[in-house]
């Protein structure tokens, strides 16, 4: 594929129609149908089990579970796990990251040297009238320490069908245009899951797209984008799988002093009391810890 001369979001390639990159351009997102198939997924789901019976152990794993969900789906006596992140060592889920239908679409977007920087299985469990199944509206770059964002796409398909009434993305087209906001956990009343940052003053009658997905579809999208996901109103758990991918000639900065200092500040906290990391680990040093090349050279990230 020939990826070396940029529009603004996207690469030169010979993947995307004219229409499809127009699409991106103006809206920051891209919805691919039937991308991955029903075995995979079916295999995700497995391993995801595996793990939720503490059949296997993953190291580097995140396991978090919701605030306020007692109800289980594997393992009895236990709250929910709403999402893993981090699972770049677990072989089985970890190929989700490097599926060859994946990569052909992210190089559109980061070019041939491409890593897979951020991983995530989101187990979103009923509400349980908390309204804690919902996620703020947000941009993920808020979480990435490092540039230029143009580099940077997530990858995040739909495990079984998504729609309003189980939590499905939300997404405001266009807003990748713009710059990162300041993000902080939101004031709601049933309280909100760690990690789980919101912007503080967006626009709330901007106009919005509920992205309604069916198994094995995927949908592409900026980081700068503003998206969250509505309550999972029905009684069972919607499970998506992504991954946020960059440019491994991406180079990181300082957070310092902006207003990404917050989530550096949080995410210290948690590498110094799971990890018993150092307490002078910086943000960067957490990616550079989790980062995976996927396809091509290791140039800078």
């Amino acid at each position: 594929m020939v990826c070396d001369k940029a529009e603004e979001y996207s690469l030169d390639n010979d993947v995307l129609s004219p229409d499809q990159r127009l699409f991106f351009e103006e809206n920051g997102f891209l919805h691919i149908k039937n991308l991955v198939s029903g075995e995979d997924i079916d295999r995700f789901r497995k391993e995801f089990e595996r793990i939720c019976r503490r059949e296997v152990t993953v190291p580097g794993l995140l396991v978090m579970r919701d605030i306020a969900i007692a109800k289980t789906e594997f393992v009895a006596h236990q709250k929910a796990v709403s999402k893993l992140q981090d699972f770049q060592e677990d072989p089985e889920l970890f190929r989700y990251c490097t599926l060859p239908q994946i990569l052909k679409y992210v190089e559109c977007f980061t070019g041939s040297n491409i890593m897979a920087m951020h991983t995530m299985l989101i187990n979103k469990p009923p509400d349980a009238g908390k309204k804690t199944s919902r996620h703020p509206m947000h941009q993920d770059l808020h979480y990435f320490p490092f540039r230029p964002a143009d580099r940077i796409v997530c990858a995040w398909t739909a495990m079984e069908r998504v729609d309003r009434s189980n939590g499905c993305l939300v997404v405001l087209p266009g807003t990748h245009k713009g710059t990162l906001k300041q993000h902080d956990y939101p004031e709601w009343e049933g309280g909100v899951n760690k990690m789980y940052h919101g912007i503080r003053d967006y626009d709330p009658q901007q106009p919005r797209v509920h992205l309604v997905m069916e198994k094995g579809d995927t949908v592409f999208f900026h980081p700068l984008l503003i998206h969250g996901s509505g309550m999972n109103r029905t009684e069972g758990f919607r499970k998506a799988i992504s991954c946020h991918y960059a440019s491994a000639d991406c180079y990181y900065i300082d957070v310092k002093g902006t207003t990404q200092e917050n989530i550096e500040d949080e995410v210290k906290e948690i590498a110094f009391k799971k990890y018993n990391m150092d307490s002078n680990i910086t943000l960067k040093d957490t990616w550079a810890f989790r980062g995976r090349l996927v396809q091509g050279q290791r140039t800078s990230l």
